[in-house]
This record gives C-alpha cells, structure tokens and sequence, in this order.
C-alpha cells in the first residue's frame, strides 16, 4: 500500500468512527426527550458529606417525601389520614380504619418529647414540618433556620438522617450540627420504633 492509499484508508476509518459516535449520541438525545433514559443527574439523588468516621446521606428532601412512603402509600386509595395540633406541631396519622388514626396519650407524649429534645440538643431555630406516622415508617423533617439546612429523619428501609442545603458552608458550626443531627437521630428512632410496636400490639390484639 502506497502513501495515498494509507491516507485515504486513515481518513476513510476516521469518518466512520465520527458517524458511529455520531448517531450514538443523537441516538441517546433521542431517548433522553422520550424519556427512555434519565439524565446523569436523575441518578446522583443521593450525595454524602463527610464527617469524620460516619458519613451523612443528603438528599432532595422534596423530591423523597414526594417519592417516597407517601407516594406509596396513596396508591391506596383505602388510606385515611388524621391531623392532630400539639403545641404547634402536627402530627399525621395514615391508615386504613378507625383504629389506625387514634392518637393515644403516650403518642401524644412522645411527640411533645420528641419537638422539645430536638429544640434542647440540635437546634432551637428550627422551623418543623408535619410528622407523617404510617403503619411501618416514620417521617419527619424541618429546616434549622441559621444555617438554613432541610433535615429528614426516616424508619423505614431507609432509615436515617437525610440533609440538604444550597452551597453549605463546612466549618466548625456545621460539622458540629451534624454531630448533634446524627446524635438525636438515634434518639429519634429508638422512641419511636417503640411507638410503632406498640401500635402494631395493639392493633394485633384488637
């Protein structure tokens, strides 16, 4: 093979490669606008910051409650909920009969618990969303104010303290409202896997 023909052969070679990548990409733009295939970003939902040995999940609190539990849980559309005020918190109770959507003295008690602890041990610039009690899971979440970072804490499968903020800034003041977080969190679930025992007891006895 001459000069000419190994050029013509190298510039033939190269403009299919070219197409090849060419279509691939229009093939892949396609799916994208059909929504065939996600966006990378669609599936980086989960990020982390570090904080020492452990690690926090961050998370797009929004985006989880609207995915999540509720979601799941309103496929039914047997579900029932009931509101309860408590010294300006509420608490949302989700089942499927009467029973379900009782409020017991001692839930009531640990709810009261739950909002003071939080206010004495993490953070009392805090601002509480509604507290969602489901059969197999509790869900609630808030924003501290000063830092302006969402929390949510989980018992499901699931289960932990889940952050997310705008362009948070990582020094000694947020490293420590992690710490105080991930404390509280355990306190957090061991109050109330007790509670969501005692409802299943009772409703197994019922």
């Amino acid at each position: 093979m001459d000069r000419h023909d190994e050029i013509k052969s190298l510039l033939s070679a190269s403009r299919k490669l070219l197409t090849t990548q060419f279509v691939t990409e229009h093939v892949q733009d396609i799916k994208k606008s059909y929504g065939i295939i996600k966006e990378q970003d669609d599936f980086d939902e989960y990020e982390t910051a570090s904080t020492g040995d452990d690690v926090v999940d961050k998370v797009n609190i929004a985006k989880s409650v609207e995915d999540g539990t509720e979601k799941a849980q309103k496929k039914n559309k047997d579900e029932k909920t009931q509101n309860y005020r408590i010294s300006g918190g509420i608490l949302k109770m989700h089942g499927f009969d009467k029973s379900e959507l009782e409020l017991t003295t001692d839930e009531k008690a640990a709810f009261q618990e739950t909002m003071d602890e939080f206010v004495n041990e993490v953070s009392d610039l805090v601002d509480f969303n509604v507290m969602k009690v489901y059969k197999n899971n509790v869900e609630w979440s808030g924003t501290i104010l000063d830092l302006d970072i969402n929390f949510l804490f989980l018992l499901n499968e699931n289960n932990g303290v889940y952050i997310e903020g705008d362009m948070m800034k990582v020094d000694d003041n947020f490293m420590m409202l992690i710490g105080k977080l991930k404390n509280y969190y355990q306190k957090f679930k061991s109050k109330w896997a007790k509670v969501l025992a005692a409802r299943k007891k009772t409703k197994s006895e019922e």
